[in-house]
């Protein structure tokens, strides 16, 4: 997830080509060598694209210039382990049950039946960074 100081169709557009041109060698899990390619991404969506992935206006400044989807099996981390993940765009991190309570009092609730996505909520976590 990028958001681009320049955030042009030609910018966004150069960026994608960057990274999906960008292959070598990282390391697994246990620090021996694995061959990686697109930067290790299977989708990248840049410009009008991420900003229909997420829902919003080309150039709405809530929604990143560019939004990639990991191979699977890729973590990105600076060291020889996984360090922490907030999950991903794959269907078994976003098909997931939620469940949003409040405090008790006002008004009672409303259940939602119809489907929703993980995509518009943001991972946070103390510490930890994305």
């Amino acid at each position: 997830m990028m958001w681009l100081t320049d955030r042009s169709p030609a910018a966004t557009s150069f960026a994608k080509q960057y990274l999906l041109a960008q292959s070598g060698i990282g390391n697994d899990i246990n620090g021996n060598p694995k061959p990686y390619t697109a930067s290790g991404l299977q989708t990248l969506y840049a410009g009008a694209d991420a900003a229909r992935f997420f829902h919003v206006k080309p150039g709405d400044s809530r929604g990143p210039d560019l939004w990639g989807i990991v191979q699977h099996g890729v973590v990105y981390t600076g060291g020889k382990g996984k360090i922490a993940e907030h999950g991903g765009a794959n269907q078994q991190d976003r098909n997931v049950p939620i469940v949003v309570s409040g405090a008790f009092g006002g008004d009672g609730g409303q259940i939602v039946n119809r489907p929703v996505e993980t995509t518009q909520i943001a991972p946070t976590s103390s510490g930890c960074s994305t």
